[in-house]
C-alpha cells in the first residue's frame, strides 16, 4: 500500500493506492489534537459567555422584581386605582426592545461574515407561541396587579412566589424536568419559606380593607402564581420546538411580540373599565403630583420590562425550573424592602422564610457543581468521526484483500 500525502486548505489529502487500482482520496487533518482542541474550545467559549450573560439575566430579572411591585404599590398607596393600567405596565415597556434589535440586525448585515440566506426573523410558530402566551400573561398579570391592590406587598411577594411549586409541577408534566436530591430538596425548602410567610398574614391587611377584599386579594394572587407557573414550562417548550438556533435575537423578538400582546389584552381592559377617560383626572388628584404621577407609570413599565428581559434570558441560559428557583429566592429580599419602603412588619417568620428561601437557593447550586465536576466526554467534530469511519472501513478492507491473497496462494487448481 503506497501512501502520498498532498497538502490543500483544509488539511493533508491522503491518497491511498491499494495495487495501483483502487483510490481513494480523505481530508486528514494536519494536527489531530490541535483540531480537538478547536474543536472544544467554542464550547467553553460558549459555557463562559452564557455565564456572563445569566449573570446579566439576573440582575435585570432581580432589580425588577424587587423594584416593580414596590412602584406598583406606591401607585396604589397615593391615590391610583386603576387595576388594568397597573397590569399593562408590566409590559408595557416592550418598545425599548427595538433599540437592541436593530443593533443586531445592522451590525448582522454589515458585518465581514454576513450570509444572504441568514434570517433574522424568528419562525412563524414561534410568533404563534409568543402570541398566545401573550394573551395568557396579560390574565396573570390582571391577577397579580389586582391582588396587589388589596394585600400588602410583603403578603403579596409571598403568595406568588409559590409559582415555583406549579412551575416545578409543569415543568415535570410538560418538559419532562428532571428532578435531583438537590433541586427537589430546593423546591421543598422554598415552598416550606413561602408557607411559613403565610402563616397568621390576615393581621397584615392594608388600612381600610376588608376581610373579604383581603381574601379575594389572596386568591386572585395565588391564581395568577398557578398561571405564571404554568407560562414558564411553555415558554421553554416553545423554544425546544423551533427548528432553529435560539439566539438572544429570537429570545427578543419572544418577549417583544409576547409583550405586545399581553399589553393589547390590557389595554382592551381598559377600555372596557373607561381607565383612559380616568387618567388625566387620576394624575391631578395623585397624592405625590402629576408630574410625579405620570413619571412612577414610566418607571414602573421600564423596570418590569427589565424584569422580563431578565426572566426570559433566565430561561434561555438554564431553564423554567432555575426561573423560578431564583425569583423565589428573592423573595426574602422583597420582604426586606417592602419593609423599609413601606415600613411593613419584619416578623420573626418572615425571617425564617429568609433563611429557607437561602437554604434551599444554596442546596440547588451545589447540585449544579456537583454536575459541573462529572467528567464529560470529548466533543468530537463530526467531520473528524466520519473520518475515523472511513478510515476503519479502507484499513477492514484492506486487511480482507490481503488475506485473500494469502489464501489464494495454497489453494490448488
Amino acid at each position: 500500500m503506497d501512501i502520498e500525502a498532498v497538502s490543500t486548505n483544509e488539511g493533508a489529502a491522503t491518497n491511498y493506492n491499494h495495487g495501483g487500482n483502487h483510490q481513494s482520496n480523505l481530508i486528514v487533518p494536519n494536527n489531530h489534537e490541535d483540531d480537538l482542541q478547536s474543536t472544544a474550545n467554542p464550547i467553553t467559549q460558549n459555557r463562559v459567555i452564557k455565564w456572563k450573560l445569566l449573570i446579566v439575566f439576573c440582575f435585570f430579572s432581580a432589580f425588577g422584581y424587587l423594584g416593580g411591585p414596590l412602584l406598583q404599590r406606591l401607585y396604589y398607596t397615593h391615590g391610583g386605582g386603576r387595576k388594568w393600567l397597573s397590569s399593562m405596565l408590566q409590559t408595557a415597556g416592550f418598545p425599548v426592545l427595538v433599540a437592541p434589535l436593530s443593533y443586531i440586525y445592522i451590525k448582522k448585515v454589515n458585518g465581514p461574515s454576513y450570509d444572504s440566506s441568514w434570517v433574522f426573523m424568528m419562525e412563524p410558530k414561534l410568533f404563534i407561541y409568543s402570541a398566545t402566551m401573550g394573551v395568557v400573561l396579560g390574565l396573570d398579570n390582571y391577577m397579580y396587579s389586582a391582588g396587589l391592590f388589596y394585600l400588602p406587598v410583603s403578603t403579596s411577594s409571598l403568595l406568588f412566589s409559590t409559582q415555583l411549586a406549579f412551575t416545578a409541577v409543569f415543568a415535570f408534566i410538560i418538559v419532562r424536568q428532571k428532578f435531583t436530591f438537590y433541586s427537589f430538596n430546593s423546591v421543598v425548602l422554598m415552598t416550606l419559606g413561602a408557607v411559613v410567610l403565610a402563616l397568621n398574614t390576615s393581621s397584615d391587611k392594608s388600612p381600610g380593607t376588608t376581610q373579604q377584599q383581603y381574601y379575594l386579594g389572596f386568591f386572585l394572587t395565588l391564581a395568577g402564581a398557578a398561571l405564571a407557573g404554568l407560562c414558564m414550562p411553555l415558554i421553554e417548550l416553545a423554544y425546544g420546538k423551533s427548528s432553529k438556533p435560539i439566539t438572544y435575537s429570537v429570545v427578543m423578538q419572544f418577549q417583544f411580540v409576547l409583550s405586545l400582546f399581553s399589553t393589547l389584552v390590557c389595554m382592551i381592559g381598559m377600555a372596557i373599565n373607561n381607565d383612559f377617560k380616568v387618567i388625566p383626572r387620576e394624575g391631578r388628584n395623585f397624592g405625590l403630583g402629576e408630574t410625579k404621577y405620570y413619571f412612577l407609570i414610566v418607571a414602573t413599565a421600564i423596570v418590569y420590562q427589565l424584569f422580563t428581559i431578565g426572566f426570559m434570558g433566565i430561561i434561555y441560559c438554564t431553564s423554567s425550573l432555575f426561573a423560578g428557583i431564583f425569583t423565589t429566592c428573592l423573595l426574602p429580599f422583597s420582604q426586606v424592602a417592602a419593609t423599609i419602603a413601606f415600613h411593613e412588619k419584619f416578623t420573626g417568620q418572615k425571617g425564617m422564610s429568609l433563611a429557607l428561601c437561602l437554604w434551599g437557593f444554596v442546596s440547588y447550586f451545589i447540585g449544579e457543581y456537583k454536575k459541573t465536576k462529572k467528567p464529560h466526554p470529548i466533543a468530537y467534530d463530526n467531520k473528524a468521526e466520519e473520518l475515523k469511519e472511513k478510515l476503519d472501513q479502507l484499513t477492514d478492507s484492506n486487511t480482507m484483500e490481503g488475506s485473500h491473497k494469502s489464501e489464494s496462494r495454497f489453494v490448488h487448481p
